[in-house]
């Protein structure tokens, strides 16, 4: 298992429009594991094949939930309070080749960032729930309705496929400040 380097914006790999995956081998499942480390170790939630610089259409994503069955645990103590916090429960989800089929009329907003534009976050305005189809890594398929955190997660994760940032949702004006924005923090680094 290796950590990638994930691709920045405005790196122009990340305009690719992504193949479909046509070999469900080991190297596949190795690159699955390869892109669950690296999207841990950057501590995101999703992480699509481009992001690593594999125009594949790929993705990981694990929401990881608060583990509601396991004790609290002391995260950190503040001006005298103990803070506690369940640990997170992994959930690792593996997407290949899936297509949104029944987005909702219903549009909802939530504020989205993106291990490939670091530090940045912004409101974006996408279906509250979709249908989506996908391959898992035996080539089986499934359908499921997604909602909530789930639909917006895929939803941003596919856009990848198509070469489509979150920020690419947003007005001109406040795309080109959070790219002036992010050029300044390279810069600062």
């Amino acid at each position: 298992m290796a950590i990638h380097n994930i691709i920045e914006a405005p790196d122009p790999r990340l305009k690719t429009i992504s193949k479909p995956v046509e070999t469900f081998d080991d190297a596949l499942k190795t690159l699955v594991e390869d892109m669950f480390e690296t999207m841990y170790a950057a501590n995101g939630i999703g992480l699509a094949a481009i992001q690593i610089g594999l125009p594949l259409r790929l993705l990981v994503i694990d929401l990881q939930p608060e583990d509601m069955d396991a004790e609290p645990e002391e995260c950190h103590s503040h001006g005298g309070h103990k803070h506690f916090h369940r640990p997170l429960k992994k959930e690792p989800r593996v997407f290949v080749n899936p297509e949104i089929l029944d987005p909702s009329e219903e549009l909802h907003s939530f504020q989205e960032g993106c291990l490939s534009v670091p530090d940045i976050y912004a409101d974006v305005e996408r279906p509250s729930a979709c249908r989506v189809r996908w391959q898992d890594l035996e080539g089986n398929t499934h359908e499921e309705d997604m909602t909530d955190m789930m639909a917006v997660c895929i939803q941003h994760e596919m856009d990848h496929l198509e070469g489509i940032l979150f920020i690419d949702h947003l007005s001109r004006l406040k795309r080109n400040m959070a790219l002036k924005k992010l050029e300044k923090a390279r810069k600062a680094a």
